[in-house]
């Protein structure tokens, strides 16, 4: 800007000296008014090219940026310093004004916050009215509160992160389910909500409303992450994911040898709640676990139903790129007096070699005397008439064969890309949520074979075959043999 008027002033000097000299017969208020005449049209000039310059760059926009403490290796803009200024006023109740109030937070200077999420849509067709629909008492007529066929909306989620400084991380999601419904009908929930403070890569604190690193999947069960669109039934009762809770603990990484790496977690959270206000059992032989969750617990504002809280970790070793193997387990008491514990154990590993993949999860769960009510009645399964179970296991394997023919990218480059992938996949089932007794509606058995195709990894249509050899009726309470196709499309965003 300096150098800017002092060409101007140059300008004016010149055109001054050169105006004498040619024009020494005018009068000298007409040889001024021509001199400010172009002064101001060069002012004029100068302003419109100061507006088409790019604005200034600030002194830190040439350090590169910072992606060491990034959730996951992720890559994110350079603003994981402090990007607060000096002259930002500090953070202080003393703010005053009123409706200007709402504005006064430190982000609406200084943005540090990421929007996104995934969202997925499925349609399914099955052989037996399964879905139960609700239009009437359910399983009284084939067809009156249940069908076989439906689109669901299953999931909407958004996500936010945000860099707060180089050390300080916060990460939340909110999930909606089923949300074209209204009112109590629809799902909504915060999945997880946390801060990090990022200490060193060996250890870090967590605190916040945690996802449980009860095995793998429940920690990487995005929709459009996932080649097949149902979630396995390990991970749909004995695990049922999603399971967080509200806890604080630590989580890091160490690397053992030359090519080895360990990841761990570990963590303090609320616990589980197995019982309803009246004293009887909820864990059940058909819903498996789902009810003992946080989420889904009775107690007023999700405070815990006892004095006791839970423990649960996870400690994954890879010894080489594309091998991981890892061991989680989760133990709390579920009832008001502390004197009942639930325990989750669980071994989940993931092997890559080129194309292929083979990944899988087994748990085993133990409910200490959920056969029993509080008052120390047998507590009967109205599902099976049976003792409500104490034992729980499970397991799923699972291949997936990536691979794009050369002949589609040839014949259709702009819809077949370099980064477009299709998926060939197979996945065997099969769990047992009462093994105190021999059969029963929680003894599930399924074979899905499966076909995706990703114009871009962000985004997946999906397309399968369930054979479910093993398989139970909700609307009838019933054992049922039932095959599937289910379609489904995910993208994150």
């Amino acid at each position: 800007m300096m150098r800017t008027q002092a060409s101007l002033w140059m300008v004016f000097l010149s055109a001054l000296i050169v105006t004498n000299a040619l024009a020494d017969d005018e009068s000298v208020e007409t040889r001024m008014r021509k001199l400010e005449q172009r002064l101001q049209e060069l002012e004029q000039h100068n302003r419109q090219l100061q507006r088409a310059l790019p604005p200034a760059e600030s002194p830190e926009s040439d350090t590169p940026p910072d992606s060491s403490g990034s959730p996951a290796g992720a890559v994110l803009p350079d603003i994981a310093r402090d990007s607060r200024q000096k002259k930002q006023a500090p953070l202080s109740f003393g703010t005053s004004g009123s409706g200007t109030m709402i504005y006064a937070k430190p982000f609406v200077n200084a943005p540090k916050a990421f929007v996104g999420g995934y969202f997925d849509l499925q349609y399914r067709n099955h052989r037996k009215d399964v879905i139960d629909n609700g239009a009437g008492a359910a399983g009284s007529n084939p067809g009156i509160g249940s069908t076989n066929s439906s689109f669901d909306q299953q999931r909407f989620v958004p996500f936010i992160y945000a860099d707060i400084t180089e050390h300080v991380k916060f990460a939340s999601e909110l999930e909606i389910e089923h949300g074209i419904r209204e009112g109590t009908e629809t799902e909504v929930s915060l999945e997880f909500a946390h801060v990090d403070y990022l200490i060193h890569e060996p250890i870090n604190l967590r605190a916040g409303i945690i996802l449980l690193p009860v095995g793998k999947f429940n920690l990487l069960h995005d929709s459009p992450l996932n080649d097949l669109t149902d979630r396995p039934l390990v991970n749909q009762l004995i695990i049922p994911t999603t399971m967080s809770e509200a806890g604080a603990g630590f989580y890091g990484t160490f690397y053992p040898g030359r090519s080895g790496k360990m990841d761990y977690e570990f963590y303090v959270t609320q616990g589980p709640n197995g019982y309803q206000p009246d004293g009887t059992a909820r864990i059940g032989e058909a819903s498996g676990l789902k009810n003992s969750r946080q989420r889904k617990s009775l107690t007023d504002d999700g405070f815990d139903n006892n004095r006791g809280k839970a423990v649960v970790g996870r400690v994954a070793y890879s010894p080489v790129l594309g091998v991981e193997i890892a061991g989680s387990g989760y133990h709390g008491t579920y009832d008001p007096e502390s004197k009942r514990s639930l325990s989750i154990f669980v071994l989940d590993w993931t092997l890559q070699r080129g194309p292929f993949e083979l990944i899988g999860e087994a748990a085993w769960a133990y409910v200490k005397n959920n056969s029993r009510n509080l008052d120390g009645s047998p507590a009967i399964d109205p599902d099976t008439g049976r003792l409500r179970p104490q034992r729980m296991n499970g397991y799923y394997i699972q291949g997936n064969y990536h691979f794009m023919p050369e002949m589609l990218r040839r014949m259709l480059p702009r819809r077949f890309s370099e980064g477009s992938t299709l998926t060939a996949v197979v996945r065997w089932d099969k769990i047992d949520t009462n093994r105190d007794a021999i059969g029963g509606f929680g003894d599930l058995e399924q074979l899905s074979l499966g076909l995706n195709f990703r114009p871009i990894e962000d985004t997946v249509f999906k397309v399968s075959y369930q054979f479910g050899m093993r398989a139970f009726n909700p609307n009838t309470s019933q054992r049922i043999h039932d095959d599937a196709v289910v379609v489904s499309a995910a993208t994150y965003f």
